[in-house]
Protein backbone atom coordinates (compact mmCIF):
# COMPACT_ATOMS: atom_id res chain seq x y z
CA UNK A 1 0.00 0.00 0.00
CA UNK A 2 2.83 2.37 0.71
CA UNK A 3 4.49 2.04 -2.36
CA UNK A 4 1.36 2.57 -4.45
CA UNK A 5 1.12 5.52 -2.33
CA UNK A 6 4.40 6.28 -3.03
CA UNK A 7 3.68 5.60 -6.96
CA UNK A 8 1.09 8.54 -7.51
CA UNK A 9 3.17 11.50 -7.17
CA UNK A 10 5.53 10.02 -9.44
CA UNK A 11 2.67 9.66 -11.95
CA UNK A 12 0.97 12.42 -11.71
CA UNK A 13 4.29 14.05 -12.66
CA UNK A 14 4.53 11.74 -15.91
CA UNK A 15 0.94 12.78 -16.60
CA UNK A 16 1.76 16.81 -16.34
CA UNK A 17 4.67 16.17 -17.86
CA UNK A 18 3.43 13.88 -20.93
CA UNK A 19 0.44 16.63 -21.34
CA UNK A 20 3.06 19.35 -21.16
CA UNK A 21 4.97 18.22 -23.90
CA UNK A 22 1.61 17.60 -25.98
CA UNK A 23 0.28 20.99 -25.90
CA UNK A 24 3.98 22.61 -26.81
CA UNK A 25 3.29 20.68 -29.78
CA UNK A 26 0.04 21.64 -30.75
CA UNK A 27 0.34 25.75 -29.08
CA UNK A 28 0.93 26.51 -33.28
CA UNK A 29 -2.31 26.73 -35.24
CA UNK A 30 -2.53 28.45 -37.96
CA UNK A 31 -4.26 32.10 -37.41
CA UNK A 32 -3.56 33.44 -41.09
CA UNK A 33 -3.67 32.44 -45.01
CA UNK A 34 -0.63 30.13 -45.79
CA UNK A 35 1.59 30.53 -48.68
CA UNK A 36 2.94 28.05 -50.44
CA UNK A 37 5.81 29.87 -52.77
CA UNK A 38 7.18 27.42 -55.69
CA UNK A 39 9.54 28.23 -58.53
CA UNK A 40 7.83 27.44 -61.59
CA UNK A 41 5.59 29.63 -63.50
CA UNK A 42 1.70 28.98 -63.75
CA UNK A 43 1.45 25.49 -65.61
CA UNK A 44 5.02 24.49 -64.65
CA UNK A 45 5.17 21.41 -62.45
CA UNK A 46 5.39 22.21 -58.94
CA UNK A 47 2.71 24.93 -59.60
CA UNK A 48 0.38 22.43 -60.59
CA UNK A 49 1.43 19.54 -57.64
CA UNK A 50 0.31 22.91 -55.59
CA UNK A 51 -2.53 23.49 -56.94
CA UNK A 52 -3.48 19.65 -56.43
CA UNK A 53 -2.53 19.92 -52.62
CA UNK A 54 -4.56 22.73 -52.32
CA UNK A 55 -7.52 20.82 -54.02
CA UNK A 56 -6.81 18.33 -51.54
CA UNK A 57 -6.76 19.62 -48.51
CA UNK A 58 -9.57 21.75 -49.01
CA UNK A 59 -11.74 18.98 -50.00
CA UNK A 60 -10.49 16.67 -46.59
CA UNK A 61 -10.67 20.32 -44.55
CA UNK A 62 -7.31 19.63 -42.85
CA UNK A 63 -6.42 23.44 -42.77
CA UNK A 64 -8.33 26.14 -40.63
CA UNK A 65 -6.84 28.76 -42.99
CA UNK A 66 -6.72 28.77 -46.96
CA UNK A 67 -3.41 28.26 -48.23
CA UNK A 68 -2.20 31.34 -51.63
CA UNK A 69 0.47 30.03 -54.01
CA UNK A 70 3.25 32.43 -54.58
CA UNK A 71 5.19 31.91 -58.04
CA UNK A 72 8.67 33.24 -57.53
CA UNK A 73 10.16 32.37 -60.87
CA UNK A 74 13.48 33.76 -60.94
CA UNK A 75 16.85 32.08 -61.16
CA UNK A 76 15.44 28.63 -61.33
CA UNK A 77 14.60 28.09 -57.75
CA UNK A 78 17.37 30.76 -56.77
CA UNK A 79 14.45 33.61 -56.86
CA UNK A 80 12.12 30.97 -54.16
CA UNK A 81 14.89 30.19 -51.74
CA UNK A 82 15.88 33.97 -51.46
CA UNK A 83 12.65 34.39 -50.59
CA UNK A 84 12.29 32.01 -48.11
CA UNK A 85 15.26 32.95 -46.69
CA UNK A 86 14.32 36.64 -46.21
CA UNK A 87 11.13 35.18 -44.86
CA UNK A 88 13.35 33.88 -41.46
CA UNK A 89 11.05 33.24 -38.64
CA UNK A 90 8.13 33.33 -40.77
CA UNK A 91 5.64 30.29 -39.37
CA UNK A 92 3.15 31.02 -42.44
CA UNK A 93 5.39 30.34 -45.60
CA UNK A 94 6.26 27.21 -46.92
CA UNK A 95 7.81 26.40 -49.86
CA UNK A 96 7.78 23.00 -52.33
CA UNK A 97 10.86 22.09 -53.09
CA UNK A 98 12.20 19.61 -56.45
CA UNK A 99 15.61 18.14 -57.38
CA UNK A 100 15.46 21.67 -59.37
CA UNK A 101 16.53 23.46 -55.79
CA UNK A 102 19.60 20.81 -54.96
CA UNK A 103 21.01 21.14 -58.69
CA UNK A 104 20.43 25.05 -59.00
CA UNK A 105 22.95 26.42 -56.41
CA UNK A 106 25.62 23.64 -57.82
CA UNK A 107 25.77 25.26 -61.30
CA UNK A 108 25.52 29.09 -59.96
CA UNK A 109 28.32 31.30 -58.65
CA UNK A 110 25.31 33.99 -58.12
CA UNK A 111 24.01 31.05 -55.67
CA UNK A 112 23.75 32.46 -52.12
CA UNK A 113 20.97 29.67 -50.67
CA UNK A 114 20.78 25.79 -50.90
CA UNK A 115 18.09 23.74 -49.43
CA UNK A 116 20.14 23.44 -46.37
CA UNK A 117 19.70 27.05 -45.55
CA UNK A 118 16.47 26.40 -45.26
CA UNK A 119 13.60 24.03 -42.40
CA UNK A 120 13.03 21.05 -43.96
CA UNK A 121 9.54 19.72 -43.71
CA UNK A 122 8.44 16.42 -45.62
CA UNK A 123 8.95 14.88 -48.13
CA UNK A 124 5.93 13.67 -50.11
CA UNK A 125 6.57 11.53 -53.69
CA UNK A 126 9.20 10.88 -56.92
CA UNK A 127 7.96 11.54 -60.06
CA UNK A 128 8.88 9.31 -62.62
CA UNK A 129 9.58 10.73 -66.52
CA UNK A 130 9.51 9.19 -70.24
CA UNK A 131 10.29 10.39 -73.81
CA UNK A 132 7.94 10.99 -75.68
CA UNK A 133 7.29 12.40 -79.05
CA UNK A 134 4.44 13.62 -81.65
CA UNK A 135 2.54 10.68 -82.86
CA UNK A 136 3.18 10.79 -86.06
CA UNK A 137 6.73 11.39 -86.19
CA UNK A 138 9.01 8.12 -87.60
CA UNK A 139 10.85 7.89 -84.23
CA UNK A 140 9.43 4.29 -82.94
CA UNK A 141 11.75 3.81 -79.70
CA UNK A 142 14.37 6.17 -77.95
CA UNK A 143 17.22 4.72 -80.51
CA UNK A 144 15.40 5.84 -83.72
CA UNK A 145 15.65 9.28 -82.64
CA UNK A 146 19.32 8.80 -81.39
CA UNK A 147 20.30 8.10 -85.40
CA UNK A 148 18.23 10.92 -86.15
CA UNK A 149 19.83 13.39 -84.25
CA UNK A 150 23.02 11.78 -85.25
CA UNK A 151 22.33 12.75 -88.96
CA UNK A 152 21.32 15.87 -87.87
CA UNK A 153 23.60 17.58 -85.59
CA UNK A 154 21.76 20.16 -83.03
CA UNK A 155 18.57 20.11 -85.35
CA UNK A 156 16.58 18.08 -83.08
CA UNK A 157 14.34 20.05 -80.23
CA UNK A 158 13.75 19.24 -77.19
CA UNK A 159 11.66 21.51 -74.92
CA UNK A 160 11.94 21.77 -70.81
CA UNK A 161 12.01 23.33 -67.99
CA UNK A 162 15.38 24.90 -66.56
CA UNK A 163 18.65 23.78 -67.42
CA UNK A 164 18.99 22.24 -64.02
CA UNK A 165 15.18 20.58 -64.28
CA UNK A 166 15.21 16.53 -64.38
CA UNK A 167 14.21 16.92 -68.00
CA UNK A 168 16.99 18.53 -68.98
CA UNK A 169 19.91 17.09 -66.92
CA UNK A 170 18.17 13.21 -68.48
CA UNK A 171 18.15 14.99 -72.16
CA UNK A 172 22.32 15.85 -71.39
CA UNK A 173 22.49 12.08 -70.37
CA UNK A 174 20.95 10.78 -73.08
CA UNK A 175 23.45 13.13 -75.20
CA UNK A 176 26.29 12.44 -73.39
CA UNK A 177 25.65 8.39 -73.66
CA UNK A 178 24.87 8.13 -77.02
CA UNK A 179 27.34 10.64 -78.47
CA UNK A 180 24.46 13.27 -79.93
CA UNK A 181 23.61 16.40 -79.93
CA UNK A 182 20.47 18.24 -79.55
CA UNK A 183 18.52 21.80 -79.03
CA UNK A 184 17.19 22.01 -75.92
CA UNK A 185 14.67 24.99 -75.98
CA UNK A 186 13.38 26.14 -72.21
CA UNK A 187 9.66 26.26 -71.55
CA UNK A 188 8.77 26.76 -68.06
CA UNK A 189 4.88 25.16 -68.44
CA UNK A 190 4.38 21.89 -68.96
CA UNK A 191 1.46 22.84 -71.22
CA UNK A 192 3.50 25.10 -73.16
CA UNK A 193 6.04 22.21 -74.06
CA UNK A 194 2.85 19.88 -75.02
CA UNK A 195 1.66 22.43 -77.28
CA UNK A 196 5.20 23.24 -78.79
CA UNK A 197 5.51 19.15 -79.23
CA UNK A 198 1.96 18.55 -80.51
CA UNK A 199 2.59 22.28 -83.49
CA UNK A 200 5.92 20.39 -84.70
CA UNK A 201 7.94 23.28 -83.03
CA UNK A 202 10.18 20.42 -81.06
CA UNK A 203 10.74 16.77 -81.94
CA UNK A 204 10.70 15.43 -77.73
CA UNK A 205 9.65 16.10 -74.02
CA UNK A 206 10.58 13.82 -71.53
CA UNK A 207 7.62 14.90 -68.74
CA UNK A 208 6.21 12.98 -66.53
CA UNK A 209 3.33 10.21 -67.46
CA UNK A 210 0.62 12.01 -65.62
CA UNK A 211 1.13 15.04 -67.44
CA UNK A 212 0.49 13.75 -71.33
CA UNK A 213 -1.48 10.62 -70.25
CA UNK A 214 -4.86 11.86 -71.84
CA UNK A 215 -2.58 12.72 -75.16
CA UNK A 216 -1.14 9.22 -75.20
CA UNK A 217 -4.72 7.76 -74.71
CA UNK A 218 -6.06 10.35 -77.33
CA UNK A 219 -2.93 8.89 -79.72
CA UNK A 220 -1.64 12.28 -80.73
CA UNK A 221 1.48 11.68 -78.65
CA UNK A 222 3.83 8.21 -78.42
CA UNK A 223 6.00 7.26 -75.47
CA UNK A 224 9.41 6.04 -76.97
CA UNK A 225 11.71 5.11 -72.94
CA UNK A 226 10.34 4.79 -69.75
CA UNK A 227 13.37 6.57 -67.78
CA UNK A 228 12.81 4.17 -64.71
CA UNK A 229 14.45 1.20 -63.72
CA UNK A 230 11.74 -0.94 -64.72
CA UNK A 231 8.68 -0.39 -66.82
CA UNK A 232 5.66 1.63 -65.71
CA UNK A 233 2.33 -0.17 -64.53
CA UNK A 234 0.45 2.49 -66.70
CA UNK A 235 2.84 2.09 -69.79
CA UNK A 236 3.44 -1.93 -69.74
CA UNK A 237 4.41 -1.91 -73.21
CA UNK A 238 7.35 0.92 -72.84
CA UNK A 239 10.52 -0.37 -72.89
CA UNK A 240 12.95 1.10 -70.26
CA UNK A 241 16.00 3.36 -71.47
CA UNK A 242 18.26 0.56 -70.40
CA UNK A 243 16.32 -2.16 -72.17
CA UNK A 244 16.98 -0.24 -75.30
CA UNK A 245 20.91 -0.72 -74.61
CA UNK A 246 21.44 3.27 -73.49
CA UNK A 247 22.41 3.20 -69.84
CA UNK A 248 22.32 6.29 -67.96
CA UNK A 249 21.83 7.72 -64.08
CA UNK A 250 17.81 7.31 -63.61
CA UNK A 251 16.94 10.23 -61.40
CA UNK A 252 13.61 11.09 -60.69
CA UNK A 253 11.85 13.94 -59.35
CA UNK A 254 11.34 14.70 -56.03
CA UNK A 255 8.76 16.83 -54.64
CA UNK A 256 8.25 17.54 -50.61
CA UNK A 257 8.55 21.14 -48.35
CA UNK A 258 10.40 23.80 -47.33
CA UNK A 259 10.17 26.30 -44.45
CA UNK A 260 12.12 29.34 -43.90
CA UNK A 261 15.13 29.31 -41.48
CA UNK A 262 14.51 30.03 -38.21
CA UNK A 263 10.97 28.69 -37.22
CA UNK A 264 10.23 26.64 -33.85
CA UNK A 265 10.32 22.73 -33.87
CA UNK A 266 6.66 23.18 -32.72
CA UNK A 267 5.83 24.70 -36.19
CA UNK A 268 7.81 21.63 -37.81
CA UNK A 269 5.96 19.24 -35.98
CA UNK A 270 2.44 21.05 -36.61
CA UNK A 271 3.35 20.43 -40.63
CA UNK A 272 5.03 16.92 -40.58
CA UNK A 273 1.63 15.95 -38.39
CA UNK A 274 -0.22 17.93 -41.27
CA UNK A 275 1.41 15.80 -43.96
CA UNK A 276 0.91 12.94 -42.16
CA UNK A 277 -2.56 13.21 -41.84
CA UNK A 278 -2.67 14.58 -46.09
CA UNK A 279 -1.07 11.39 -46.89
CA UNK A 280 -3.67 9.04 -45.38
CA UNK A 281 -6.68 10.60 -47.31
CA UNK A 282 -8.72 9.26 -49.95
CA UNK A 283 -7.60 12.15 -51.92
CA UNK A 284 -4.12 11.36 -51.47
CA UNK A 285 -4.47 7.77 -52.43
CA UNK A 286 -6.50 9.15 -55.73
CA UNK A 287 -3.85 11.58 -56.52
CA UNK A 288 -0.94 8.66 -55.82
CA UNK A 289 -2.87 6.50 -58.39
CA UNK A 290 -3.91 8.57 -61.51
CA UNK A 291 -0.90 10.79 -61.52
CA UNK A 292 1.63 7.51 -61.28
CA UNK A 293 3.74 8.86 -58.80
CA UNK A 294 5.92 7.03 -55.90
CA UNK A 295 4.84 8.14 -52.29
CA UNK A 296 7.84 7.74 -50.04
CA UNK A 297 7.31 10.37 -46.90
CA UNK A 298 9.41 11.21 -45.01
CA UNK A 299 9.48 14.04 -42.16
CA UNK A 300 11.86 16.91 -41.67
CA UNK A 301 14.46 15.45 -39.35
CA UNK A 302 15.39 12.70 -41.87
CA UNK A 303 15.52 14.91 -44.82
CA UNK A 304 18.93 16.04 -44.50
CA UNK A 305 21.02 13.30 -45.11
CA UNK A 306 18.53 12.70 -48.39
CA UNK A 307 19.72 16.02 -49.55
CA UNK A 308 23.33 15.05 -48.43
CA UNK A 309 22.77 12.21 -50.87
CA UNK A 310 20.47 14.36 -53.36
CA UNK A 311 23.52 16.92 -53.55
CA UNK A 312 26.02 14.04 -54.00
CA UNK A 313 23.92 12.21 -57.20
CA UNK A 314 23.45 15.74 -58.95
CA UNK A 315 26.84 16.99 -58.56
CA UNK A 316 27.62 13.42 -60.13
CA UNK A 317 24.86 13.88 -62.54
CA UNK A 318 25.90 17.69 -63.77
CA UNK A 319 29.60 16.77 -64.57
CA UNK A 320 28.51 13.57 -66.36
CA UNK A 321 25.86 15.86 -68.35
CA UNK A 322 28.53 17.97 -68.92
CA UNK A 323 27.91 21.20 -66.89
CA UNK A 324 30.16 23.16 -64.96
CA UNK A 325 29.73 22.74 -61.26
CA UNK A 326 30.52 25.40 -59.01
CA UNK A 327 30.60 24.26 -55.98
Amino acid sequence: MKEKLWLLPLIAVLTLTSFSAGARAQSYNPSRPIEIVVHSALGGGSDVFARAVVEMVEKEKLLPQPMRIVNKTVGAGLGAMAYLVEKKGDDHTIAIFTNTWVATPLTSKEAKYTVKDLTPIVRLVLEPTIAVVKADSPYKSMNDFVEAAKKNPGGLKQAGGSVTAIESLTGLLLQSATGVKWTFISTPAVKDRIANLLAGNVQIIIPQPQDVNEFIIAGRVRPIAALTEKRLTVLPNVPTIKEQGIHIPIIANARGFLAPPGISKEVVAYWEDFFARLIKTPSWKQYLEENQVEDVFLKGRDLPPFFDEQIQLMRSVLQQAGIKVER
